[in-house]
Parts: structure tokens; C-alpha cells; sequence
């Protein structure tokens, strides 16, 4: 035992172990990226100009809400709906089943399995609330971009 190198974890080497000899030599020369300081002069970032210009469908004032943010946000939120629905809804289930388990404390599984079963549907009607909140957001943003017309027949 005393004779086998006892190796260290993955990232953290013992700085009295061989460094390995071959192709590795040529990469451990430039390791560092403060090293390089010569870039070709087409990866000079002077050329790009720091404006760029848009079509005037795509320029909004400051103040214009962001309908493309919004309809992510809601997004978000219908997903984060959809989770909790799902998870109260396992949560009753698993109170329904302790109720029949433990007769015990049976009164207090079933009050605790019905208190789940409202926050599964309160979480499912936030999420179908997001959802109707997404599909305005996309349709304002479809509205103020040109892509929607309005039909008056």
C-alpha cells in the first residue's frame, strides 16, 4: 500500500505526481488566454457598428409594452399553474389513501385531503387563466406588428 500513488480526486492532483508526457506538452505551452494578446484583424470588433436599424415595424416607443415578454411570462406562470394543480392533486390522493390507512387520525387525512383537493382546482384555474392571458398577449403582439387584421363582416 505504501508503495501505490495515492490519487487524489479528479480535479484536485497532488503537485508531486508526473506530468503527462506527449501531445498534452504542446497545449499545456498556451494554457492561459491572457497569453494570446495577436488577434487577426478580422476579429477586431471596431468593424461592427453599434447601432443597428430595424424596420419601423419593429421600433416601439420606450413606454410600449413588451407583448413578447408578457406572453412568456404568462407562459411561465400556466406552467408553474399546471405544476401545482398536479401536485395538490397527488398530495389529495396520497391523503385519501393515509385517511383509509390510519383510522386513527382518519377525520383529519380527509380534511387535509379536501383543503389539497381546492388548491388542485384553484392551481388548475390559474393556469386556464394564464393560458387566456397568453393568447391576448399573442394576439396583441400580432395586432401591433401588422400580422392580424381586423374584418368588419
Amino acid at each position: 500500500m505504501a508503495e501505490e500513488k495515492h490519487r487524489h480526486h479528479l480535479f484536485h492532483r497532488n503537485k508531486d505526481e508526473e506530468k503527462p508526457t506527449g501531445a498534452a506538452d504542446v497545449y499545456s505551452q498556451t494554457s492561459e488566454f491572457s497569453e494570446i494578446t495577436d488577434y487577426p484583424s478580422s476579429y477586431k470588433t471596431s468593424e461592427f457598428s453599434e447601432t443597428t436599424d430595424y424596420p419601423s415595424s419593429y421600433n416601439s416607443p420606450p413606454d410600449a409594452p413588451d407583448y413578447e415578454k408578457e406572453e412568456k411570462q404568462h407562459k411561465r406562470r400556466e406552467h408553474l399553474g399546471e405544476l401545482g394543480a398536479a401536485a395538490a392533486g397527488a398530495y389529495a390522493l396520497y391523503e385519501k389513501h393515509e385517511a383509509k390507512k390510519d383510522p386513527e387520525h382518519a377525520h383529519r387525512h380527509k380534511i387535509e385531503e379536501e383543503a389539497a383537493a381546492a388548491v388542485a382546482v384553484g392551481a388548475g384555474g390559474f393556469a386556464f387563466h394564464e393560458k387566456h392571458e397568453k393568447k391576448e398577449a399573442k394576439k396583441e403582439d400580432e395586432e401591433t406588428h401588422g400580422k392580424r387584421h381586423h374584418h368588419l363582416f
